[in-house]
């Protein structure tokens, strides 16, 4: 069974300046490296919808999501800043709609067991946005709009976010802070933007902050002493992935220095664990990772894991 991959020609229309790094060209660099690497054929491609006003609700505020829509620019070369690095160009609205839509589609599609897995390659990103605030390039909470999706429509009632983009999922655990249904697991740089989660917030979030300049070694460990053996007792019917590859040591957006190959790790055990706990349901979201090369090769190892290849196997027949 092959893997769902979501994405929206209008995720490109998302600006934020000619010198920002969260840019286009993003999803274009994941795109093209599907195609060298010859894992196209592995994928079966869905445009994402547009998410509804109701499903935003399950995570966001009603006041905020109308102040979202006031601030959206009617004119092509007016850019309306939320916060200092955050901002909506006339396409960016109907891009967040469409990244948080295509969480909502990816959960559809892996519970109705079209797919065992789904990757979002959307942009704007997401796990920065909280129930009432913007920031951090990221507008709708779209992994919080998925998994939400997944409680109330599905009826799930154990679903765990695990989130290894270099920056704390702060908004992601201002949603879901206290929820029992859900399980939040976040690694980041420590101390670095956006200077949270140095403690855990309640009994359903993992923290687990790290130095600058931790390696694939430390954080491996990290994982493996903090995050695994919550996962495997909280049991998860679904997997949703805040899946940031700044951590990158080619990303100068952080001081991490991880490698493909320990996506490629930390992607393994998350859909081990799925396999034993959740069906192999796993839906990922595309957060960080603003190196161009160092992001589609990064993905693409990821999405060679999600599928099920191992090291060395053959991308295609």
């Amino acid at each position: 069974m092959n893997l769902a991959f979501i994405s929206h020609h209008e995720c490109h229309d998302h600006h934020m300046g000619a010198h920002h790094v969260e840019v286009p060209e993003r999803l274009d660099a994941i795109r093209d490296r599907l195609i060298a690497s010859g894992m196209e054929c592995l994928v079966t491609h869905y445009d994402a919808p547009l998410a509804t006003r109701e499903q935003l609700l399950h995570v966001h505020n009603a006041a905020y999501i109308d102040a979202i829509v006031a601030a959206s620019p009617k004119a092509g070369d007016v850019l309306a800043w939320l916060d200092g690095d955050t901002a909506m160009s006339r396409g960016t609205f109907r891009a967040a709609l469409r990244a948080a839509g295509a969480a909502t589609l990816a959960v559809d599609l892996v519970m109705g067991e079209r797919h065992h897995a789904a990757f979002c390659a959307v942009r704007p990103p997401g796990h920065h946005a909280e129930r009432a605030a913007a920031m951090g390039f990221c507008f709708f909470n779209n992994v919080a709009v998925g998994a939400a999706h997944a409680l109330v429509e599905h009826g799930l009632g154990r679903v765990a976010i695990i989130d290894f983009d270099v920056h704390h999922g702060n908004g992601t655990e201002d949603i879901f802070a206290g929820d029992e249904r859900v399980l939040f697991c976040s690694s980041f740089q420590h101390p670095f933007y956006p200077g949270t989660g140095a403690h855990a917030t309640a009994p359903n979030v993992v923290n687990v902050p790290l130095p600058a300049r931790t390696d694939g070694a430390a954080f491996r460990a990290a994982v493996t002493r903090s995050w695994l053996p919550r996962l495997e007792a909280f049991a998860p019917q679904l997997l949703v992935i805040s899946a940031g590859f700044d951590g990158h040591a080619e990303d100068d957006m952080a001081n991490f220095n991880l490698r493909e190959a320990d996506y490629a790790w930390i992607t393994r055990q998350l859909h081990d664990l799925a396999a034993r706990h959740a069906g192999g349901r796993i839906v990922s979201c595309l957060e960080g990772g603003y190196n161009l090369s160092a992001l589609g090769r990064s993905v693409s190892t990821h999405i060679d894991e999600l599928i099920g290849h191992g090291p060395g196997a053959p991308a295609c027949p």
